[in-house]
């Protein structure tokens, strides 16, 4: 690879990586959707505690794989390695993570306590790349859901066709 191969690379990582609400980390498990943000050259995440769960193995010093899809299409973009660092909480890099991560947190429970409820109870998680690829694998990569407290929906109740009806007759 050229050094111009490289650059452009890096660009990708990281434009790709900023505009797209979700990525998909792999630890030692199976990859997991997480929201996150882009700072300083790297994706950081909050996780566990009452937040989004972390895949198994995403640990300080491991390595993950990032996926990261296409904010417009849905479909996968590059593929990198990254480097797993957790910052110590209150420390200087931990607040910074934090102060970005905030702002884009929706329906934080505690909004007020929000920053003291990471630091006691989740993991802030800062993914640096290291390597990458844009190459698409031969196969979907397909798999079933994790298993989550989330249900699906319910059966309609037995008079919501009705009403639906009686809705579009008056119109």
């Amino acid at each position: 690879m050229t050094t111009a191969d490289v650059s452009l690379a890096r660009a990708l990582v990281e434009e790709a990586t900023k505009k797209s609400g979700l990525i998909w980390v792999r630890g030692t498990g199976p990859a997991r959707a997480l929201w996150h943000v882009w700072h300083e050259g790297a994706a950081v995440l909050v996780g566990d505690g009452g937040e989004q769960p972390l895949p198994a193995g995403v640990e300080a010093g491991a390595a993950a794989e990032v996926t990261v899809r296409s904010k417009d299409k849905g479909g996968r973009l590059v593929t990198w390695t990254a480097a797993v660092t957790v910052p110590e909480p209150h420390s200087e890099e931990w607040e910074a993570a934090v102060g970005e991560l905030k702002g884009k947190r929706l329906n934080a429970p505690d909004a007020e306590g929000l920053t003291e409820r990471w630091a006691r109870e989740s993991r802030i998680v800062r993914l640096t790349p290291t390597a990458w690829s844009t190459d698409l694998p031969d196969t979907s990569q397909a798999a079933p859901p994790l298993p989550s407290g989330a249900t699906t929906r319910r059966a309609a109740p037995a008079a919501l066709p009705r009403l639906l009806l009686k809705r579009r007759g008056r119109r």
